[in-house]
This record gives structure tokens, C-alpha cells and sequence, in this order.
């Protein structure tokens, strides 16, 4: 290879480092939210950005890793809930029936979900 083709690599891999290290950085909160209800009731609405152990009441342990959630704890007797696997921004719903809890993703723009065909 010639110097010229070296530079012109090592020139496209620095940009590309940089566009991706200024995306990482500009765009921290874009992971979204999601809302949590129990029995019709809303109990919080939490950031998809930031990693937590989440229990709700007495019967179900939901966890916000990596910009995506899952239900790691419930006392149902199918655990369908858990078996679901992990929501994230593009949107989507964990259901557990027997506890009438609700996790609901919402996009980065807010109340925007997979579920209601928006995005």
C-alpha cells in the first residue's frame, strides 16, 4: 500500500470514531421510558438511560439494563411475564395478568410505542 491509502484509512476511521463518540455523547437521554401500572393505577414513570432494580409491590422485580427492561421476579404461577424478555425504546408492553401489572416502553419522542403502530 501507498502512504497516500494510509492516510486516507486512518483518515475515514478517525471520522468514523468521531461521528460515532459525538452521537454517543450528544444523544445520552434518547433510550426512552417507560410507565409501570398496577391494578389500572399508575406507580412511575422511569428512563430507559438509567440502569435500576425496580420492585413492584409485593409480587413482581422488573430491571432497566442497558437501555431495555425485563421482568426478572414474579410470583404468577406461569411467568409469562418474565418469559416475554426485554422492551425497549422501539416500544412494546410486559403484561403479567395474574398481578395486573403493566410495563409499557415508550419511544425517546414520548408516548410513542411499537404498540400503538406510530413508530
Amino acid at each position: 500500500m501507498k502512504k497516500r491509502e494510509l492516510y486516507l484509512i486512518a483518515a475515514l476511521l478517525l471520522l468514523a470514531g468521531v461521528l460515532w463518540l459525538g452521537m454517543r455523547l450528544l444523544r445520552p437521554d434518547d433510550y426512552g421510558s417507560i410507565r409501570i401500572t398496577v391494578k389500572g393505577a399508575e406507580l412511575g414513570v422511569w428512563p430507559l438511560g438509567e440502569d435500576q432494580v425496580i420492585p413492584i409491590g409485593d409480587t413482581n422485580v422488573c430491571e432497566i439494563k442497558d437501555g431495555t427492561v425485563r421482568m426478572t421476579e414474579a410470583d404468577c404461577p406461569d411467568h409469562l411475564c418474565i418469559k416475554q424478555g426485554a422492551i425497549g425504546q422501539t416500544g412494546g408492553m410486559i403484561v403479567c395478568l395474574p398481578n395486573q401489572v403493566v410495563i409499557e416502553a415508550f419511544g425517546p419522542k414520548g408516548g410513542e410505542t411499537a404498540v400503538d403502530g406510530v413508530m
